[in-house]
């Protein structure tokens, strides 16, 4: 028996329709990928760190807000990416890179605590080992949904209106 894959599988090289940018639909639990993908574009963006959390504007939340996107519906700080490749993660790539930088992430944030202030996070000897690590699998998961990885990070109203309204 053959199997036929879907006219907009991401295998075939093309994508679904877009909004603002991420393909929809394109995988099957695009919805925490999209949530993925914004934690670990505020973790990645040292710019950002400064001029918004250590600022404290509004409409993105803070350090512990992203790493809990990054780790709340995927469970990522009990598992593997791996466990997720094919409806989260387009492949093993993708994943390990995922799981490197959650794995650095949450070291600091077991060493400084959940609600200490970014500048805590910002000061840890591991902080930079663990925004390269998260810019390694935003880049890679960005380009793959063809997206600009050095866009600014969207706001978190945003990021709700494009994952409710799919």
């Amino acid at each position: 028996m053959t199997v036929q894959g879907s006219e907009n599988s991401s295998r075939r090289g093309r994508r679904s329709p877009t909004m603002g940018g991420m393909p929809l639909n394109d995988m099957p639990w695009w919805r925490w990928r999209s949530n993925v993908r914004s934690a670990l574009h505020m973790l990645s963006d040292p710019g950002f760190q400064q001029s918004v959390w250590l600022a404290g504007a509004e409409g993105y939340g803070d350090v512990t807000d992203a790493v809990y996107r990054l780790v709340e519906d995927t469970w990522l700080d009990s598992w593997s990416a791996e466990k997720y490749v094919g409806t989260i993660f387009r492949d093993s790539q993708e994943a390990a890179l995922v799981d490197t930088a959650v794995l650095r992430v949450l070291r600091i944030m077991h060493q400084v605590g959940p609600d200490a202030p970014v500048s805590v996070y910002m000061e840890n000897p591991g902080w930079p080992d663990a925004v390269r690590a998260a810019r390694d699998a935003h880049v890679r998961l960005a380009v793959a949904d063809g997206d600009d990885p050095d866009a600014p990070p969207r706001t978190l109203q945003l990021l709700q209106i494009m994952t409710r309204s799919a």
